[in-house]
């Protein structure tokens, strides 16, 4: 019994070496095979587009009115539903210390804020970060008081980013009743858009770019007996993209699918993206359109 299991100890001790061998090298084995194929396979990485909403505090006028950041809120939600992009939102009252570094790193960018034309152009690192945005073929999308100016001086390098303003003193704008029609020129912004009436405080008698290549009006509404674009699209000549709607000084308009559908799939043909020709759903409760004590509140820095 003894020489037996003095066998089997040497059998076991000359067997183990060799099976971990064998295993060691089948392993070894497998791994170079992965890695060799690892190798043959370019390894891609898909990196969410990234959309810089930039709103502020309200400013003068009443409660219900230009209120910038719950219309921002709705937008993140409604480009939160995708599941594709990193929203970024932003209250960008000056001196908005970070914001050329969170341009340099955007895909698109939206303006939603006081006298926008006049705060892209007043801070010139900032007009500088927004000029490389666009040459790398940004999206660009402004709205309402957002590609406005009182001064003329601003409107000029304004337009040559987001293709319209509404600046200068001979600027026109009323609060009406008003019907608004899509352009007789398809484009994939109006999708699921139909004529409809709405009150609202419109600006019209905009300022465009001399040379209208690539320029859409989208939208237009019958104003001062006669009938005048207060929407429109821009494929600028560095590839990128812009939109701009001079609506949406009543919060309330958000319920209105037709707004909705008219900055969300603006905003998203900026991005390059394609719009189903009945246009989004877009659902809105009311809960959602409520707004918030805290986008009233006083920025503090």
């Amino acid at each position: 019994m003894f020489y037996h299991s003095c066998r089997l100890e040497r059998c076991e001790m000359k067997f183990r070496p060799q099976f971990a061998f064998s295993l060691s090298f089948i392993m070894v084995s497998v791994l170079c095979s992965l890695i060799s194929l690892a190798d043959d396979a370019p390894v891609r990485i898909t990196v969410p587009k990234r959309v810089l909403l930039l709103g502020q505090r309200p400013d003068t006028h009443p409660k219900t009115t230009h209120e910038y950041m719950a219309g921002i809120r709705l937008i993140a939600r409604f480009l939160n539903d995708f599941g594709k992009y990193q929203v970024i939102i932003q209250q960008a009252d000056d001196p908005w210390s970070d914001g050329k570094e969170l341009l340099d790193r955007a895909d698109a960018v939206v303006l939603f804020l006081t006298e926008g034309a006049k705060w892209v152009s007043e801070d010139k690192e900032r007009f500088a970060a927004f000029q490389r945005l666009a040459k790398r073929g940004g999206g660009l999308s402004a709205l309402h008081w957002g590609l406005g100016t009182r001064e003329s001086q601003p409107v000029a390098d304004f337009v040559s980013l987001f293709g319209g303003c509404h600046g200068g003193p001979d600027r026109k704008y009323k609060v009406d009743d008003f019907r608004l029609s899509p352009s007789s020129t398809p484009h994939p912004i109006n999708s699921g858009i139909q004529p409809f009436k709405v009150h609202d405080e419109l600006y019209y008698a905009l300022k465009f770019p001399v040379r209208r290549q690539g320029h859409t009006l989208l939208i237009n509404a019958h104003v001062a007996e006669a009938d005048h674009a207060v929407a429109w699209a821009w494929q600028r000549e560095d590839n990128g993209r812009s939109f701009g709607f001079t609506g949406l000084h009543f919060h309330k308009n958000w319920e209105r699918i037709e707004y909705r559908r008219l900055v969300v799939q603006g905003i998203l043909w900026t991005l390059n993206e394609s719009i189903p020709t009945e246009g989004l759903a877009l659902d809105l409760t009311e809960r959602e359109i409520e707004l918030l004590d805290d986008e009233r509140l006083k920025s503090t820095e």
